[in-house]
């Protein structure tokens, strides 16, 4: 592992006062108290209980092994939610397909040229009334075995999120657990055109699917022999690719394992629905459900808002839908909607890159989260890898002031890279700094990905793809999770040192975060006060800071990648009349790990705290009575 001399250190300073607020912000905050932070954990479902450690590059189930859903124990799921987590979004749940012959149970097998890996992408759904048979322990019965795995879930505390999928289908698209009346997709198509409002798909009329030509020494399943391994697919008339290519022929580079769903957009551009009335950003969700009562919908609109409805009935709390914003936000609107009209805490969650479409997403098509990736995410990235500066995060969150609630923060998902991976730090320490501002700087929920609370690094060759990332694609274990899953104890009995230290900061770090009324309050910037005013405070530093009427923060972190900091951090005028306090000193002890305090001085009109700062330290510290 290449080593990355990167030193960061956050301190976290607490504050309790009892004292008074303006009233504008005494509104704010007792309307946002009533909830608290939420915190997201994604896991991998199929690779969380697998404990074999074989890791045979294209490695069969046989070779490499699969976890199921009765691994998720209920010992497993009460420490899931004693890190601190209040969702769990269960990723690969609905059927995709997948490299094994499941013909026995009636499932057509799957072709690995129109495949990515030998366990498969979640994101080539082939039957969105099912589940993964890889997951089950009895085939027969993998619905039923998810359906325990909600209860289980719900009864460790845990509401449950899983995917849909709403751009693109995989190519062999067939359900077998269609509820009565329910046709799949594509059924009632008229396949001699390339486009009608009522097609779910787009055509290549006339015109023969043909597999793309293989790059990069890519041969599917690493070699091994398949019956169906032939460079051919039988599809014909040929549908247009997931990405939106229109070619016979995609590209080896475009999504050509998937189709592209038609919502009605004609192929030049033309929305064939109703638009929303203007203003109508600022209706509630029973509005918008309303309106679309006596319009004529698209018929993939209804298909999914059917497939929602009937994951909702099953006692799914949420989903996160991939790659939102290549679907029309008319549709979000139909399908939130009614989401919204059976489950109104539902949890939504959406992929979204564009941020000048954000606020569409979220108030026209009644999204509850975003990705905050393109300014957040990316941003602290390069802090963490020593070339980006702090002072191009506080921006962001003046940019997205009216909409922070609804961004989802972020620094590991399944499309990223690990942090402890080369290719983004090396070490998985230095994530802390940009954890605690990642999970404190706004309202917004905290999103962790399975493995990051340990150290995952991504560093296994699983076939398809390149390390980095864990695969998404093949059957594969992954080794800190293993050594904290410890032949299914979950009780970190073979984790080391090193990773039961890293957990335990995640896990003081997000319950600290759900219990806070301060981060569900006032946010206010003090970055760029410091940077004019103190000494020694620079470009590798941040600071903040979160209040409510009970709870009083101030957030800084040194991102630098060398050097220690000691400064009298200092307070705005405005943050000392905000909080009522008076002439004084307070004690203020570290809530975190017990071994720190400092002395909060407050002298006509001035305040200031004496930071030292060591590297990679975190605190959290609360005045005292």
């Amino acid at each position: 592992m290449k080593k990355i001399h990167i030193y960061s250190l956050v301190v976290v300073l607490s504050i309790v006062i009892g004292c008074t607020t303006d009233k504008v912000s005494e509104k704010k905050m007792n309307s946002t108290n009533t909830k608290k932070k939420a915190v997201v954990y994604q896991v991998f479902t199929r690779l969380f209980g697998n404990t074999n450690t074989t890791n045979k590059p294209w490695g069969t189930i046989e070779e490499n092994g699969v976890g199921k859903f009765n691994d998720f124990t209920d010992k497993a799921l009460s420490e899931i939610k004693d890190l601190g987590v209040t969702h769990i979004w269960y990723t690969g749940v609905p059927h995709h397909d997948v490299i094994r012959d499941y013909t026995k149970y009636g499932i057509s097998n799957d072709d690995p040229d129109v495949v990515k890996g030998r366990a498969g992408s979640p994101y080539a759904v082939k039957d969105y009334y099912n589940v993964n048979p890889d997951l089950a322990v009895n085939v027969e019965n993998r619905l039923q075995e998810f359906e325990a795995l909600i209860n289980r879930s719900h009864k460790n505390g845990l509401k449950v999120i899983i995917d849909i999928v709403p751009n693109h289908v995989a190519r062999n698209y067939q359900s077998l657990s269609n509820p009565e009346g329910t046709k799949d997709f594509g059924a009632d198509d008229n396949t001699s055109v390339e486009y009608d409002v009522d097609n779910n798909f787009y055509y290549v009329p006339n015109t023969p699917f043909e597999v793309p030509d293989f790059l990069n020494g890519y041969v599917p399943l690493g070699g091994d022999k398949n019956p169906l391994s032939d460079h051919k697919f039988d599809e014909n008339p040929a549908k247009w690719t997931g990405n939106g290519s229109r070619s016979p022929k995609p590209s080896f580079y475009d999504w050509y394992e998937t189709v592209k769903v038609n919502y009605g957009v004609s192929p030049d551009g033309k929305k064939d629905f109703d638009a929303l009335p203007a203003g109508f950003e600022h209706e509630d969700y029973k509005k918008h459900f309303e309106f679309w009562q006596d319009k004529k919908i698209p018929s993939s609109w209804v298909k999914f808002r059917d497939i929602a409805l009937y994951w909702i009935e099953k006692g799914v709390d949420g989903f996160r839908y991939d790659m939102a914003e290549m679907v029309p936000v008319e549709f979000w609107s139909f399908m939130n909607s009614a989401i919204k009209m059976k489950k109104p805490n539902a949890f939504l969650l959406a992929e979204v890159y564009n941020p000048k479409m954000y606020r569409d997403y979220i108030q026209k098509g009644k999204m509850d989260y975003l990705y905050d990736k393109v300014q957040l995410y990316d941003t602290i990235k390069h802090v963490m890898q020593g070339h980006g500066l702090t002072d191009h995060i506080p921006p962001i969150q003046e940019d997205l002031k009216d909409i922070e609630h609804h961004m989802l923060h972020f620094l590991e998902n399944h499309d990223e890279q690990r942090i402890a991976s080369p290719e983004f730090v090396g070490n998985a320490e230095k994530a802390k700094p940009a954890m605690v501002v990642s999970a404190t700087i706004s309202t917004a929920p905290t999103m962790i990905y399975f493995g990051q609370e340990l150290g995952e690094d991504g560093s296994e060759n699983a076939g398809f793809g390149t390390p980095s990332r864990t695969s998404i694609f093949d059957y594969i274990g992954v080794p800190s999770l293993q050594r904290w899953v410890n032949d299914k104890k979950f009780d970190g009995g073979q984790s080391t040192s090193e990773e039961k230290s890293l957990r335990d900061f995640y896990k003081r770090l997000l319950n600290f975060t759900i219990s806070s009324n301060a981060l569900m309050g006032e946010y206010q910037d003090i970055h760029q006060f410091n940077r004019e005013n103190t000494e020694w405070y620079n470009d590798k530093v941040l600071s903040f800071v979160r209040w409510s009427d009970d709870e009083k923060l101030i957030v800084v972190s040194n991102f630098n990648a060398e050097n220690r900091y000691g400064f009298d951090l200092s307070l705005p005028s405005d943050i000392i009349e905000k909080w009522n306090l008076k002439d004084g000193e307070y004690t203020l002890t570290d809530q975190l790990y017990k071994e720190y305090s400092s002395i909060l001085k407050v002298e006509k009109g001035q305040a200031s705290i004496r930071v030292d700062l060591k590297p990679l330290a975190s605190f959290i510290l609360k005045i005292q009575d």
